[in-house]
């Protein structure tokens, strides 16, 4: 009853707001619905979106065929966001929630044992000219592909080398800074000083800070760089080159502030980790193409007890590079291919190398808005491990 009484009392509100603010209306894609205040200084855009995914994996035998065929249905993403200004549109914010199991795993005594429903939620102010200060939980400026939104992407899902060196978000403050040297010649500058353990973490952070900088060059002019695929057909080259350097003093993860906590007999494992990215994006005519390295080291990335007896814990030192290229036709049919190669320390993590090789092809119904996509990856391991996996995906909106 209590249940009830309460989404009663929700729509309940959302009616008066409704009908006390000004609504514009909104095309597929753009918003469930856009408000704003009778006296223009609020507003509020809320939006809605779905990933339903299907994976199929089979292992490779010794007789160079393929077998123990696993299958998986899942909701791989259901998300809800609001974003608009507040009191002036210098000031901005977003809040985005994820409500998938897999949005939202990851409850654990450092979470206060509460899932992680909250992905984004940060205020953004233009305080002077073209600098924005940023305060909250988001994305950290890290690695191209992690930025780009799981709505935008080129093919069904990110590559190895986002799994194995990523960011993501954090909690803390940012400073973003644009300038031109030229007409078109434009650079983007964006500094992070953040908590070092990941998102919704509550508990676990022994004080050591993380510092992320990243420097982007579009010599050509400004355009979408973080919307996978040329949508657009850019009648003109467009090119984004960018570099990030990421610090994270006394972590205490594997992966940075990502990957499991390393735990001793005595507390947490600390060690200075180092991560460097290098990517860049080229679109032109419906031709786009994206490079990504990555490299991560550790002051001493083996955990060990009190006694210098190892935790079984390692940082996942080493390096990887992924290339993925695509074409779309004139009837919206795109065609992509990647290449992956993770090369992490053998010696120290006991992980072999691996390439992995990916087709794939969507169909932009409504742009990234609307779309279905499709791939199929060959994972190649130096141990013979050798996997094949399908994958279909479909993406809405609103």
């Amino acid at each position: 009853m209590k249940l009830k009484h309460t989404f009663l009392g929700l729509f309940l509100s959302i009616q008066c707001i409704s009908y006390a603010q000004e609504t514009k209306s909104s095309t597929f894609g753009n918003g469930l619905f856009n408000l704003i205040g009778k006296d223009s200084t609020w507003s509020m855009k809320a939006g809605l979106r779905m990933q339903f995914l299907t994976v199929a994996n089979w292992d490779k035998n010794i007789d160079g065929g393929f077998e123990n065929l696993q299958e998986n249905f899942s909701i791989r993403r259901a998300r809800v966001k609001f974003d608009g200004f507040a009191y002036s549109p210098k000031l901005k914010y977003k809040i985005e929630l994820g409500l998938s199991n897999r949005d939202i795993s990851g409850a654990s005594e450092f979470t206060s044992n509460s899932p992680r429903y909250i992905l984004d939620g940060v205020l953004m102010y233009n305080f002077y000219g073209n600098f924005e200060f940023w305060m909250g939980q988001t994305k950290l400026p890290g690695n191209m592909e992690r930025v780009i939104s799981s709505g935008n992407l080129q093919q069904v899902n990110r590559s190895l080398l986002n799994s194995k060196f990523t960011l993501d978000r954090d909690q803390g403050i940012q400073i973003r800074h644009h300038f031109k040297l030229s007409e078109k010649f434009l650079i983007k500058e964006k500094l992070a000083l953040s908590q070092g353990e990941g998102r919704n973490i509550t508990s676990g952070n022994l004080g050591g800070l993380q510092h992320t900088a990243r420097i982007e060059i579009f010599p050509f002019g400004d355009f979408k760089a973080y919307v996978a695929s040329d949508l657009k057909r850019n009648t003109s080259p467009k090119l984004m080159l960018a570099a990030t350097f990421d610090y994270n003093k006394d972590a205490v993860k594997t992966h940075s502030n990502q990957g499991s906590f390393m735990v001793t007999d005595i507390g947490f494992y600390e060690t200075d980790i180092n991560t460097i990215f290098v990517d860049a994006m080229f679109k032109y005519l419906g031709y786009s193409f994206m490079a990504e390295f990555a490299y991560r080291n550790a002051t001493d990335p083996i955990a060990i007890n009190s006694d210098g007896t190892p935790t079984g814990d390692i940082v996942q030192i080493g390096s990887g590079l992924n290339l993925q290229t695509g074409y779309l036709l004139s009837n919206n049919w795109e065609v992509s291919g990647r290449f992956t190669n993770i090369d992490l320390d053998e010696e120290i993590t006991g992980i072999s190398a691996q390439n992995q090789y990916t087709l794939g092809l969507s169909k932009y119904i409504v742009g990234h808005k609307l779309k279905v996509q499709t791939d199929l990856s060959y994972l190649s391991e130096t141990v013979d491990n050798d996997e094949l996996m399908w994958r279909l995906q479909v993406d809405i909106h609103f």
